[in-house]
């Protein structure tokens, strides 16, 4: 799946975002781009509990 993170700008938003994503599914493989603000994830768990996790860590996420 993939998702826009608008406020995602560094290598310390990467590691947000992941431990959040990871915090849902460790197992996930996350390819996160923040020159672009794309974020791609491979995930057992559904589109919504990625989608809340990115948002309770700060990182709203908009559909890509």
């Amino acid at each position: 799946m993939q998702f826009h993170i608008e406020n995602m700008t560094c290598g310390g938003c990467v590691r947000g975002v992941t431990k959040a994503i990871q915090s849902v599914d460790p197992q996930a493989q996350i390819n996160a781009d923040p020159p672009t603000r794309k974020l791609e994830v491979n995930t057992s768990a559904s589109r919504e509990q990625i989608e809340a996790a990115l948002l309770d860590a700060g990182f709203p996420p908009k559909a890509a």
